[in-house]
């Protein structure tokens, strides 16, 4: 690998960590009723949002850009979105093991590669074509939730301004 992509991969990760480490900083201290208990009319949780961002770097950095994934501990369809039947320290757990397989795969593929699985449907098929697209996607996506996370815990118990940026 030379410098350059190095260097645009540590920036890359670097901003990708600082998001995953807002999601965690806005959910610490949260027990186990506010982090299983809907506040928005749309029905989500806090920890079924956590396990969705699990399942979203599964999806990207696994299914997408390497083209398989291991096998999930439990059935795909035991819970409706961004919820989850699952106690804390079990979605906690999953989100830091995708993370890490995301970050190894990170570390082990050219930014430049194209993606070897597929993601259903159109939306964004065509605009993540390459792991640097993968990667971009994900500080998106888990930004994107960041914020949700933020807005409900502010609502919650009044914290705002948690997590390291």
């Amino acid at each position: 690998m030379d410098r350059v992509e190095d260097g645009e991969k540590n920036a890359l990760l670097m901003f990708l960590e600082a998001q995953r480490a807002s999601v965690h900083a806005i959910v610490d201290g949260l027990d186990l009723e506010a982090l299983t208990t809907a506040v928005l009319p749309s029905g989500w949780t806090p920890l079924g949002l956590v396990e969705h961002l699990g399942y979203a770097e599964r999806h990207w950095f696994q299914e997408v850009a390497t083209g398989s994934a291991e096998p999930l501990a439990w059935p795909d369809d035991d819970h409706a979105p961004l919820n989850t039947p699952r106690p804390p320290s079990v979605v906690f757990a999953f989100y830091r093991e995708q993370c890490e397989r995301s970050n190894a795969v990170l570390a082990s593929t050219p930014l430049s590669a194209p993606v070897r699985g597929r993601h259903p449907g159109s939306l964004l098929r065509d605009e993540v074509t390459d792991l640097r697209r993968i990667v971009l996607h994900m500080i998106e996506e888990t930004a994107r939730h960041a914020g949700h996370l933020d807005v409900v815990r502010e609502l919650i118990d009044g914290k705002t301004g948690l997590g390291p940026r």
